[in-house]
């Protein structure tokens, strides 16, 4: 079965130079408005291989470490005066990262929003208690799990993630809704060459039978996030465009949030323009919130692709 259609390959000398776009035009730029989300990668590793993952997560690929929880803090405290809201994770799978419920319950603590990334499979379920002690020591309101599935066919999302792995990943999300947690699902949009009407009726029927109390309208509460090839043949962004698409650059997440990693055998971490550009060092901007506080130039098809014509957020 093919769930991919063949485009056209993207020309090499595209998305290449930060000012000029390949025909000369200046490129468009983003500035950070203010620094509303701020997201983490706790690492690498996750406990299934995808057959088209974005960040090429793995149970072999550590090329971004363990966070520690120290370091988060360390940028929390940073952004203690900042009009910082919600504080992400993602991976990787970030309930590998042995970290991770110190993290929730610092970012908890502090009265920000936590959103947490994952599949929802026995690296999460390993962590039930500690969840459900979460859960009772700072109530549900602050803490959302946005569990990644691709498809509401099981026969179709497991060609991406694995035989078996559908099954998995509904166990936890039926879990996570009989325990009382706010809930997002991530899919893909056409994912098995279907519209993103077909696709929300799809997700509403199995929520329906599942009792998984997510809405399959809200575009929040369903994402259905474009598809990402960074060889795919796409248009460069340019500062004519805003106008012609009748959006501007506050409306791009690079406006309002910044993403920390740590390299394979970095001493510190970094802070990137945004969560989908972590191996592409042109978008590393510091080591502190303050040094990536500067402007970031549109020079990938990912912004293209994800964010300006495809229109998507990574959180609400």
């Amino acid at each position: 079965m093919s769930i991919r259609n063949q485009t056209a390959r993207l020309d090499p000398q595209k998305f290449q130079n930060e000012a000029l776009t390949l025909k000369g035009e200046r490129r468009a730029t983003v500035a950070l408005t203010a620094l509303r989300t701020l997201w983490f990668n706790t690492g690498t590793l996750c406990n299934i291989t995808c057959a088209n993952c974005y960040i090429e997560s793995s149970p072999r690929n550590d090329a971004l470490v363990y966070l520690s929880a120290k370091e988060v803090g360390t940028y929390l405290d940073e952004a203690a005066t900042l009009p910082l809201e919600e504080v992400g994770f993602t991976g990787g799978e970030p309930f590998m990262n042995p970290d991770l419920l110190p993290m929730l319950d610092d970012v908890l603590r502090r009265g920000l929003r936590a959103l947490v990334l994952t599949n929802a499979m026995q690296p999460m379920r390993r962590y039930a208690q500690p969840l459900l002690a979460l859960r009772d020591r700072h109530g549900v309101d602050r803490l959302t799990i946005r569990v990644s599935l691709d498809h509401h066919d099981a026969a179709i999302h497991d060609i991406e993630r694995g035989a078996g792995s559908f099954a998995r990943t509904l166990e936890g999300l039926v879990w996570l809704a009989r325990e009382g947690f706010p809930l997002h699902v991530a899919a893909r949009a056409g994912f098995g060459g279907q519209e993103e009407a077909a696709m929300r009726v799809g997700f509403a029927g199995l929520f329906a039978t599942n009792g998984i109390p997510v809405d399959a309208a809200d575009p929040v509460a369903l994402m259905l996030f474009p598809e990402m090839d960074a060889d795919r043949d796409v248009p460069e962004i340019t500062e004519s465009c805003w106008g012609i698409l009748e959006k501007g650059p506050d409306d791009l997440m690079c406006a309002s949030s910044r993403m920390v990693v740590k390299r394979k055998g970095a001493a510190t971490p970094a802070v990137l323009a945004c969560t989908l550009l972590a191996y592409d060092e042109r978008f590393e901007l510091g080591a502190t919130l303050a040094e990536a506080a500067r402007p970031v130039a549109l020079n990938h098809p990912h912004c293209a692709t994800f964010c300006v014509l495809g229109g998507a957020v990574c959180s609400r």
